[in-house]
C-alpha cells in the first residue's frame, strides 16, 4: 500500500504535502506481517514476529506413535481431575476448567490426546502454561514441525514455535483474500501433516478475533453412503506453494523450500478409527486422477460445507491465557478478523502426526473404519443405517 498524503495547515503557513506513516495491508494466510518493528516497551515483545533469514534441510520421514493409543477409552483420570467438563456442540468441541495444563502427568496427556481425537478440539482457561511448558506438553505428542516461512518469536531458541500477530499497523486487505480461503488445516502440504495442535493466546482484542474450527468427522458423516465410498477412493493434492510465494512476495525468506503432498481425501484417524475428510482451501488443490471441472466441483462442495454448516462447527472467543489443543488430521480452522486495530498476539505449537491413512490402508489389517456419528448413535441405543437416512423419524423442516 502506497503511503498517504496528508495536509498540514496552520493559519501562517502555506499548506505542504507530507507522507503519513502508511498501515501495512496484507493478505493474513499467504503473507505474513514482518512484525520486525522494534517495541521494547510491550510486554511480550520476545514473542513478536522474527523471520531469520536461514535455511533448513527438507523434512525427512519421522517415526509417530499416537499417544492416545495408550490412554484409558474412559479418561477418567484426566477428566475426575476437571471442576467442569462441557461438550459445546453435539459435533465439535469441549471445554475443561480446573486443569492446569503445567500439572499433567503422562497418562493424562494421553487422555487428554483421546479427548481432542474424539471431541476435535478441546479449550481450556487462565492458564499460565508458558510457551516452553508448551513446547514440552506439545513434544509428548509428537516430533514439533518448524515453519518454512511464518514467523518465529525474536527471542532465540524457540523455532519450533510458530508466532501468530497483529496490530494496527496490519490491516488485512479484503481484496486479497476470500474468508473460505482462510479454511484450513496447519500445514497440510507436509507428508506428515501435524496431529494434537495447541494454540495460547497471550495478548488479544476486548472483544472479536475469534476461532471457528469445522468437524472433519461431521462433514463425512452428512453425506450419503455412496458419496462417501465415491470420495474414499480419491486422492487430492496439497500444496504449499502459494504460501511460500506469498512471503517471498511480502520480501521475507523461505527457510525450507515447499512441497506438495498427495492425501487421501478421507483419511482414518489411528485412534478412534473414524474417518474424516481431509481437505481445506488453504492448500488442497486438485484431485488426482479425475477431470478438472469434476475436482473443482467436489472440493467446492466440500469446501463450502466446511465453511458454511454450523452443524459441524464451534466458535471459540479467546480470552488472555486461554489455550486450544485440536487435532490437526480431523478439523479445520479459520480465525475472524474484525478485532482491527486491535492487537492479537499467540504462540503455537505444533507436533507432527501420522502419513495420512486412507480408508483402504487402515483396513489392510482387518480393522474396520467407522462412521463417527454411527457409532454415536449406537452407543445411544440407535440403529440408523446413515446420518443421511430417515428411518427414526419423519422429514421435517426446522422451526426456529
Amino acid at each position: 500500500m502506497a503511503p498517504v498524503a496528508v495536509n498540514e495547515q496552520s493559519s501562517t503557513e502555506t499548506p505542504v504535502q507530507k507522507p503519513a506513516a502508511a498501515l501495512k495491508v496484507f493478505n493474513p494466510f499467504y503473507s505474513p506481517p514482518s512484525g520486525e518493528d522494534l517495541d521494547e516497551n510491550y510486554v511480550y515483545a520476545k514473542y513478536k514476529p522474527h523471520f531469520p533469514d536461514v535455511k533448513w534441510a527438507p523434512l525427512e520421514p519421522l517415526e509417530v506413535t499416537d499417544r492416545g493409543l495408550s490412554a484409558d477409552l474412559e479418561k477418567k483420570t484426566l477428566l475426575s481431575a476437571a471442576q467442569k467438563v462441557t461438550h459445546l456442540t453435539p459435533a465439535i468441541g469441549t471445554e475443561i476448567s480446573g486443569i492446569d495444563l503445567r500439572q499433567l502427568t503422562h497418562q493424562q496427556k494421553d487422555e487428554l490426546a483421546l479427548l481432542v481425537a474424539e471431541r476435535g478440539v478441546v479449550f481450556f482457561r487462565d492458564q499460565e502454561i508458558s510457551i516452553h511448558e508448551q513446547l514440552e506438553l506439545a513434544r509428548h505428542f509428537g516430533p514439533l514441525h518448524k515453519h518454512a516461512t511464518t514467523p518465529i518469536p525474536r527471542e532465540p531458541g524457540l523455532e519450533e514455535v510458530h508466532v501468530v500477530y497483529n496490530d494496527r499497523a496490519r490491516r488485512p486487505d479484503p481484496s486479497a483474500f476470500s474468508k473460505l480461503e482462510l479454511w484450513h488445516s496447519d500445514v497440510s502440504y507436509e507428508l506428515q501433516p501435524p496431529s494434537t495442535t495447541s494454540l495460547k493466546v497471550i495478548t488479544g482484542p476486548e472483544f472479536g478475533g475469534d476461532t471457528l474450527w469445522s468437524s472433519g468427522y461431521a462433514l463425512y458423516s452428512s453425506f450419503s453412503p455412496g458419496f462417501q465410498k465415491y470420495l474414499e477412493g480419491l486422492t487430492a493434492v496439497h500444496s504449499g506453494v502459494a504460501q511460500a510465494d506469498g512471503s517471498r512476495a511480502a520480501g521475507l525468506p523461505v527457510r525450507r523450500e515447499p512441497v506438495e503432498s498427495v492425501h487421501p481425501i478421507v483419511r482414518v484417524h489411528p485412534v478412534t478409527g473414524w474417518k474424516s475428510i481431509y481437505v481445506n482451501p488453504g492448500f488442497t488443490r486438485r484431485i488426482v486422477g479425475v477431470p478438472k471441472a469434476e475436482s473443482d466441483a467436489i472440493l467446492q462442495l466440500l469446501f463450502r460445507q466446511i465453511s458454511d454448516n454450523p452443524d459441524f462447527q464451534v466458535r471459540f472467543r479467546w480470552a488472555r491465557n486461554s489455550i486450544a489443543i485440536w487435532d490437526n488430521r480431523v478439523v479445520t480452522h479459520s480465525a475472524t478478523f474484525d478485532f482491527w486495530p486491535a492487537t492479537r498476539h499467540a504462540l503455537r505449537a505444533t507436533p507432527h502426526g501420522e502419513k495420512p491413512t486412507s480408508v483402504e490402508e487402515y483396513e489392510r489389517s482387518g480393522k474396520v473404519a467407522k462412521d463417527r456419528q454411527l457409532e454415536i448413535w449406537k452407543q445411544q441405543g440407535l440403529e440408523v443405517n446413515s446420518p443421511a437416512s430417515n428411518a427414526v423419524s419423519k422429514p421435517r423442516g426446522y422451526n426456529d
